[in-house]
């Protein structure tokens, strides 16, 4: 049995390593994405680790699932009142900017590499969308801080477009192994897997929300649980209904990021944990099940095709899906360079290899060259074009903590809110959660007699406490009247 020793400890090895890779990225300005990519190569057969691992069912499993936690945790960390704004334009890169992707990249992979168009946009719908986890880790480990509203578009953008680039890459292999059907079939196909992915995440998202409120379980450590149990339910539930499974669990992350519930804080933060432990995982997994030795012979071929892509398929997309919003040309120019590649498209060439496509071998390290050409230029130099594009706002004092932020000379500012509960107040008895406080509004600090309480949306408030809430000063009226029933 001393196989699973060893391979625990390699396991832990390769875990530490990567964490090891995320501060040289730091350092070094490298995406750390592309790092994992490289352990998990010089793990694999033609690396010093010799791994022989050549199993895209098993890789296309692992990706199946990290991305399901990956999207759950970016839709939970995504503001809902930061995207609501920026909502229609990022439904149109997402769809229409992502077909147009598709499109003009299988025009020209087709002409390029001698495929058949379908084979070509085949190619193209599996590389059109921009990666989430790539987006996210780039941006939030880049240190720079972007216009609010292209945050927002971007994040909304890289976590919603995975679902079309997956109906589009199946729906050519359907056509490619079916001569006989015909395009137009795709269409009812869209709407219905849309449309059941869309309502799965919301009811299901919904129904999430209401049972961590209500169940008010005896040990704290069974709500990770019953997160990562959502999860898993709301894209199995989806896919089983022939829906879209990646769209159902983003829009269930956005439900659960909009609502209050109980450990809200602490479950974001498990999420983030799990979230990079699946990229970790799937980016290993991936860089197993590519033969490096077979990426020389495709290098050429992939630097031009990762070109178009970036210099004109990508700007072709995002000018066209945003014509006719106010953004300037440099936000959109900022907008088409940060369309980075990832994992995603990656697990998304494992389809056609399962499914028996010709030349998916070629494809798939194709697809792999793609996405390290792709994650090398953009993310490492993603901080330079913003402030080459003139798209970064001030980087606000890191030495202050939030709290002491909206502190003036020791005085309590208009933002912190000081409220007494009297025994005659309809806040008594009553759970933090249950009080529907505004959006934005947080209960920093209970004073009951001689204790100081940090709170949470479990904490029932009684006669006498004296609470020290953080808003906006427009919403003090609001909260004395959910809290005390009268007027500041």
């Amino acid at each position: 049995m001393m196989w699973i020793e060893h391979l625990l400890l390699v396991v832990a090895l390769i875990l530490c390593l990567s964490v090891l890779a995320s501060k040289v990225a730091v350092k070094t300005n490298i995406p750390v994405l592309l790092l994992f990519l490289g352990l998990g190569m010089l793990a694999g057969s033609d690396g010093i680790g010799g791994i022989y691992f050549d199993l895209p069912w098993v890789a296309q499993a692992v990706g199946v699932v990290a991305l399901t936690f990956i999207l759950f945790s970016g839709g939970m960390n995504t503001s809902w009142y930061s995207i609501r704004p920026v909502l229609g334009q990022g439904i149109t890169l997402a769809s229409v900017g992502v077909l147009i992707t598709a499109l003009t990249v299988g025009v020209f992979a087709s002409a390029l590499l001698g495929l058949t168009l379908a084979e070509g946009v085949l190619l193209g719908a599996i590389i059109s969308a921009t990666d989430a986890a790539a987006v996210f880790a780039v941006l939030r480990g880049s240190g720079i801080r972007l216009k609010p509203r292209l945050t927002a578009l971007l994040e909304l953008e890289s976590g919603s477009n995975d679902p079309m680039a997956v109906f589009l890459t199946l729906g050519m292999i359907s056509l490619i192994t079916h001569p006989n059907e015909s395009p137009l079939s795709l269409i009812p196909t869209f709407f219905l897997q849309m449309g059941i992915g869309l309502g799965v995440g919301f009811g299901l998202g919904r129904l999430l929300v209401a049972a961590l409120n209500r169940l008010r379980l005896e040990y704290e450590g069974l709500y990770p649980v019953l997160t990562t149990a959502g999860a898993l339910l709301v894209y199995g539930a989806a896919a089983s209904l022939y829906g879209n499974g990646f769209l159902a669990v983003y829009v269930a992350g956005l439900v659960l990021g909009r609502e209050n519930f109980i450990h809200k804080r602490s479950l974001l933060r498990f999420h983030d944990g799990i979230a990079w432990i699946m990229q970790i995982l799937m980016f290993l997994t991936l860089g197993l099940q590519v033969f490096p030795s077979r990426l020389p012979s495709v290098a050429g071929n992939g630097l031009l095709v990762a070109l178009f892509l970036i210099v004109v398929a990508r700007p072709l997309s995002v000018f066209i899906g945003l014509v006719l919003t106010a953004l300037s040309w440099r936000e959109k120019a900022f907008i088409a360079w940060v369309g980075m590649r990832g994992a995603a498209p990656i697990v998304l060439a494992t389809f056609p290899v399962l499914a028996g496509v010709g030349r998916a071998d070629d494809i798939f390290h194709l697809i792999f060259f793609i996405v390290l050409t792709s994650v090398l230029l953009q993310g490492t130099l993603l901080a330079r074009m913003a402030k080459f594009w003139g798209v970064t706002v001030a980087q606000l004092p890191t030495s202050i903590s939030p709290l002491a932020s909206v502190m003036r000379d020791g005085e309590i500012s208009d933002n912190l809110l000081e409220i007494a509960v009297q025994p005659s107040a309809p806040a008594v008895g009553q759970r933090i959660l249950d009080l529907k406080l505004p959006p934005g509004v947080l209960v920093a600090l209970i004073g009951r007699g001689h204790d100081l309480i940090t709170p949470n949306g479990g904490t029932i408030i009684e006669a006498g406490d004296k609470m020290l809430i953080v808003s906006h000063p427009d919403l003090r009226t609001t909260i004395t009247a959910l809290m005390i029933g009268g007027t500041p």
